[in-house]
């Protein structure tokens, strides 16, 4: 008798691969969570001679990262079934995922330096990865170019250091800045910190991001949930060289502005992909905010929790594409009592935050990340209190109830992120307040209370600045029929 083989179809066998590299994905995530489990609060580092290192934070960014690319890539299935460059998104997810994870377990600076370029490589390839649109391949070499400009700086930054210490390890290097002379520290700090905020798309360096909005929505809500995160990475392992160069100031200013700014771009946009990429750059600009005030770890909490928020909105975002009219926007109008609550709240939060977290109990730049608890909760709660459907006891019930438990949530992450983090140097040490954190403080209030009143729609030339500097580059802008 004759036997029949049966011979797997050309998509039959596609779907196999994407089932397994996902599956590949999902079981890397959950052998990290279970390392981090067994091995929590008491982490030991793992050393593979002077190449690779694995401790507490390793496995941290490993666990985040695998998350995420599983995520996307379970979304990708059937989000991009027929799709003919499906089975290409899916190894260069792999690759980017891989390359991070060697990124943060890297020792030697040639392993490091080459993790770093890689990212950019594979999220590049992502963004453009439709070869058969002009935009995309605009975006695709718009972005890489960025990617490269990053790269250049971090390798000069860190090449420079080595060679005048004669040291290429990272563990040699973060514990020795001192052996460098002030004004080659200051060159090396200053190329880090322009590497850190090219990936994470910090003004000036924000027009990749906004130029990047033709890849297919999974490989957004990648390169929003862990691709622009690298540079809170990225400055949380050289944090021991920024305090040494004295440019946590920079970080600060630069992060603020970032996060004013985009916060401000972001009311200007009708898009929503476009609306989601000025909201990842200002959380950018916070994380980058939290660095130059000394809290690290708080960074790196603030890009896991921003990552699992704007993961969700982009993989959702077709859920709220809708025909609309433009309206008049509503003038803010609030009541005594109403404002009374608001600051209630306002001060009970931010002694929740305080309580929670043992952050801003002293006059440091603690301080400051309690004042953006203190607005956050106060802009949550007027928006509770204004809903007419509502009635004062729900109002009343509703506004600490979400407030302690979204303060307590973070507590919980920062706490846990500190904890992995706890070998690393100089991850949370706050600053002593100088005049230039008071002043950018004021300036930054004055800038929010402008935004949130709506003044800046009064003032022309402010307004056609700020859509002019949302814009995509002319080339990645859809032009296809």
């Amino acid at each position: 008798m004759k036997t029949q083989t049966t011979i797997k179809s050309k998509p039959q066998m596609r779907f196999t691969n994407y089932k397994l590299i996902s599956m590949v994905l999902w079981l890397m995530f959950f052998v990290n969570v279970a390392i981090i489990a067994f091995n929590f609060p008491n982490f030991q580092e793992w050393s593979f001679g002077n190449l690779f290192k694995i401790n507490g934070f390793t496995l941290l960014i490993w666990a985040t990262v695998t998350f995420f690319s599983a995520v996307v890539s379970s979304y990708s299935e059937n989000y991009l079934k027929g799709f003919k460059y499906h089975i290409r998104f899916m190894v260069f997810c792999m690759g980017f995922t891989l390359s991070v994870m060697a990124l943060v377990a890297s020792n030697h600076i040639a392993p490091f330096l080459f993790s770093w370029f890689a990212m950019g490589v594979f999220m590049s390839r992502l963004i453009g990865i439709d070869k058969s649109l002009k935009e995309s391949k605009g975006a695709f070499k718009f972005t890489q170019k960025y990617f490269l400009a990053g790269t250049g700086f971090l390798s000069l930054g860190v090449l420079v250091a080595a060679f005048q210490m004669n040291e290429f390890t990272l563990t040699g290097l973060i514990s020795n800045w001192s052996a460098l002379s002030p004004f080659v520290t200051l060159i090396c700090a200053l190329c880090i910190i322009i590497a850190a905020i090219i990936q994470s798309a910090i003004f000036p360096f924000h027009k990749w991001l906004l130029s990047a909005m033709t890849a297919p929505t999974p490989a957004s809500a990648l390169m929003h949930a862990g691709f622009v995160n690298g540079s809170g990475i990225l400055l949380a392992l050289f944090s021991t060289l920024l305090f040494e160069s004295n440019t946590l100031n920079i970080l600060f200013v630069i992060g603020g502005l970032t996060a004013l700014a985009a916060q401000f771009t972001k009311l200007l946009q009708v898009n929503v992909k476009q609306k989601l990429a000025c909201s990842t750059i200002a959380q950018m600009g916070f994380m980058v905010m939290q660095c130059g005030l000394g809290f690290f770890n708080a960074a790196v909490a603030h890009l896991i929790l921003h990552g699992f928020y704007k993961a969700y909105l982009f993989l959702s975002a077709g859920e709220v594409i809708e025909h609309s009219v433009p309206q008049k926007p509503l003038k803010i109008r609030i009541k005594p009592l109403q404002a009374l609550a608001v600051l209630f709240f306002s001060v009970l939060g931010a002694f929740v935050f305080i309580t929670l977290t043992g952050k801003g109990n002293a006059l440091d730049s603690g301080i400051f990340l309690t004042l953006i608890v203190a607005i956050t909760v106060g802009q949550m709660t007027y928006n509770i209190v204004k809903q007419k459907s509502l009635s004062v006891f729900q109002k009343v019930f509703f506004t600490p109830g979400l407030f302690i438990g979204g303060i307590g949530l973070y507590a919980l992450m920062y706490n846990g992120v500190t904890i992995l983090m706890a070998d690393m140097l100089k991850v949370s040490e706050p600053l002593p307040l100088s005049t230039i954190q008071i002043v950018f403080g004021v300036v930054f209030l004055v800038g929010f209370f402008i935004m949130k009143l709506g003044i800046y729609r009064q003032v022309p030339w402010l307004y056609v600045k700020l859509l002019n500097a949302s814009q995509p580059h002319k080339t990645t802008v859809l032009t296809s029929k």
